[in-house]
């Protein structure tokens, strides 16, 4: 999430570009960069808020080729006030920092509750325990203080009693609403969140829905947050549809604290209750969904549909809405073809906008307002499915939104993408491809940096170091002996992290200049603080030693916390390994189905983030993190061509220009190439840098790299 007028910054390599009709934002980070984000190289949603210029009244109507989508999202219209009882799972799976982050919010919500709102908080576990039993209670600094301490002394223990925590919760606004103090026009919500499945009470899915429904009764909505990956999303969703809310899902990675507060903020700002947009009987057919329970500040309400007759004139238009102590009634006579000349020339400007990008994006087609009304039927026909009480409906609505997701090319739950990952010949080359279109020129705009690699030892192996305080990318290769270990991280004294790569031969590809090629085929990551213990990657399997030990296959997606070590696996993909939060290194997995006799499984190595070596760090690689070197041009020599050295410490090192090929050969960096096994440009000699077997942590026999 990002706001560009001094709020946050968007992630790594995000570029945006901002014209009068179009707004292009590209998102691209590779490996590493996710792997800089969090460990397994999930930051969460990528959220996009944007809003566009509207009149007032019924909103914007736009028309094109017998199809018409409204977008209805009222502005300056008082705030409703709401009724509303969080439902907060405190069972022992809730414990550490998902209740910790759950709390935060809580705290930030309660400051955000308006006079007028009526509020109460449960919590649930084997037992139910409600802050103010039998009411809801105003917002006062008095309630609101109690409720903090109600909050604070959270507990987590024992099992997941959803049925109970629904039902009380549901009393508890049922009861408010047949009293004398409700407000007749106030928004009632039941914010419910879980982490887990039911284990105590009623456990069966079907039961507690039929519960929830008789409870609720239609007079409040259900709004649902499922916390990681143990949840009944199912469950969670058909609760939430049934009653007039919506289902959110948070990984179990995410800031749940940050992203319970955004939930929140989406509904609670209600604007209007029981919307109804109705347009001329018999000239529209095929209308999306018209009845809105509520609508909030933020939000937008989109109704797409079919015009019966092309050639009409007008289409009339009627929103009927409360809000508050009283009722709104807006209507219109929209011109029809003056609708259909302005879409289209909106549709001429934004294709031109986009021509950049045209080949990769598409154009704006003339069709896109038809393909809107077919994404809003899916989306009703994925929901009414869920809502489905007999097999024979639930296998309509899978074919209706089938035939529209494979007549209009969306993927949604009932269709499927097919990807063919090309097959990888060798360290530099790909199989032959369909043509894949370039990405298009990013014009001047919001632009951010792409950091293009880190230090890095991968294929034959070769190496690629950025130093970033030069802004210079350095390449060498290494050429190894089969069975050598090399030293490519030496931080023992200071962090505690040694890292080492054992070299397994291959022979060279037809053609090749070389005998034999090399690849690391084990890493061994050994940490000595606070404690020892190591992890050992292969392209098979990851062995951890810590806390625990544990085998782990490279197949799966699984991570795993351990003292002060973390690993997380992409399966087939990558592994990222994490020492004490603020060091990290991505191992990529060189996997081949069918080998030729040239290939190798074997890993490549990156360092992710340094933050936490220290400048005495030594190595292959880590000897350059914190250095600083200069190209200079040295003058020709008769009719030879001007060539170049590198100046790093008190050595002038000769380089040439190259261009290499990192993170699976998916992308490519120039760098400058030292030749020789990187003669002059590391400390020492080859030799210097092999270790007598993985586990050693031996210090650098030449001291550190400072001079």
């Amino acid at each position: 999430k990002s706001n560009f007028n001094g709020g946050l910054c968007p992630p790594v390599t995000t570029m945006i570009k901002k014209e009068k009709n179009v707004c292009k934002i590209t998102f691209s980070p590779n490996i590493v960069q996710q792997a800089k984000i969090t460990t397994n190289g999930l930051l969460g949603e990528f959220v996009i808020r944007y809003d566009v210029q509207r009149d007032m009244g019924i909103g914007d109507i736009q028309v094109l080729n017998g199809h018409f989508v409204h977008y209805f999202a009222p502005k300056d219209l008082p705030v409703v006030p709401k009724n509303v009882v969080f439902v907060i799972d405190t069972s022992a799976s809730m414990l550490g920092t998902k209740i910790r982050q759950t709390k935060d919010a809580l705290f930030t919500i309660l400051r955000d509750l308006r006079p007028g709102d009526r509020f109460n908080f449960i919590s649930f576990s084997n037992k139910i325990k409600v802050w103010q039993p039998n009411r809801l209670v105003p917002v006062t600094p008095l309630n609101v203080r109690d409720a903090k301490k109600f909050i604070y002394t959270l507990a987590t223990t024992g099992g997941t009693n959803i049925d109970g925590g629904i039902q009380t919760g549901s009393s508890l606004l049922r009861e408010y609403l047949s009293g004398p103090d409700a407000s007749p026009n106030s928004v009632s919500l039941l914010i419910f969140l879980t982490d887990g499945r039911p284990t105590v009470g009623e456990v069966q899915s079907a039961a507690i829905l039929g519960n929830t429904r008789t409870a609720v009764q239609e007079k409040f909505c259900i709004f649902t947050i499922g916390l990681g990956n143990d949840v009944d999303y199912r469950l969670l969703e058909r609760m939430s549809l049934e009653n007039c809310g919506m289902m959110r899902r948070i990984s179990e990675d995410a800031d749940a604290g940050a992203m319970l507060k955004g939930f929140y903020d989406e509904i609670g700002t209600p604007l209007l209750s029981d919307i109804r947009i109705n347009y001329t009987q018999d000239s529209v057919q095929y209308v999306t969904q018209q009845l809105f329970t509520n609508y909030f500040n933020g939000s937008e309400i989109v109704i797409a549909g079919k015009l019966t007759n092309q050639s009409a004139e007008s289409l009339h238009v009627q929103v009927t809405a409360s809000n508050n102590d009283r009722n709104i009634i807006l209507e219109t006579d929209v011109p029809l073809r003056q609708r259909q000349i302005e879409t289209e020339k909106h549709v001429q400007a934004a294709t031109v906008a986009m021509a950049e990008g045209a080949k990769l994006l598409g154009s704006i087609t003339d069709d896109f307002v038809e393909r809107v009304w077919g994404f809003l039927s899916v989306k009703e026909g994925l929901r009414s499915r869920l809502r489905s009480q007999t097999s024979k409906e639930r296998e309509e609505h899978i074919q209706q939104a089938t035939n529209l997701s494979l007549t209009y090319h969306f993927l949604s739950p009932v269709t499927n993408l097919v990807v063919e990952k090309p097959e990888v010949l060798a360290d530099n080359t790909m199989a032959p491809t369909p043509t894949i279109a370039p990405a298009p020129t990013i014009a001047p705009g919001f632009s951010f940096p792409l950091e293009l690699c880190c230090p890095s030892a991968d294929g034959d192996p070769h190496f690629v170091v950025e130093f970033p305080l030069s802004k210079l990318t350095v390449c060498f290769n290494i050429n190894g002996e089969p069975g050598h270990v090399l030293r490519l991280v030496s931080d023992h004294k200071y962090s505690g992290v040694t890292v080492n790569g054992k070299l397994i031969g291959a022979p060279a590809p037809p053609g090749s200049h070389k005998q034999q090629r090399t690849y690391f085929s084990t890493i061994t990551i050994v940490v000595d603080r606070p404690k020892r213990a190591y992890i050992e990657v292969t392209p098979k399997k990851v062995i951890l030693d810590g806390r625990d030990r544990m085998v782990l296959p490279c197949h799966s997606t699984v991570s795993v916390d351990s003292g002060v070590l973390s690993v997380s696996i992409t399966g087939k993909s990558n592994v990222t390994v994490t020492v004490g939060g603020n060091i990290s290194f991505v191992i990529l997995l060189h996997q081949y189905k069918n080998p030729a006799p040239y290939q190798r499984d074997h890993l490549g190595f990156y360092i992710g983030q340094s933050k936490g070596l220290s400048h005495s760090c030594h190595g292959l690689l880590g000897q350059f993190l914190y250095e600083e070197v200069g190209v200079a041009e040295l003058p020709a020599d008769g009719d030879a061509k001007p060539s170049s050295v590198l100046k790093v410490k008190d050595r002038a090192v000769p380089v040439v220009q190259k261009s290499r090929r990192i993170y699976s050969g998916t992308q490519s960096v120039d760098c400058w190439f030292a030749r020789n096994n990187a003669a002059k440009l590391i400390d020492g000699q080859y030799e210097d840098y092999l270790m007598s077997h993985m586990f050693d942590t031996g210090d650098w026999p030449h001291g550190t790299n400072r001079v």
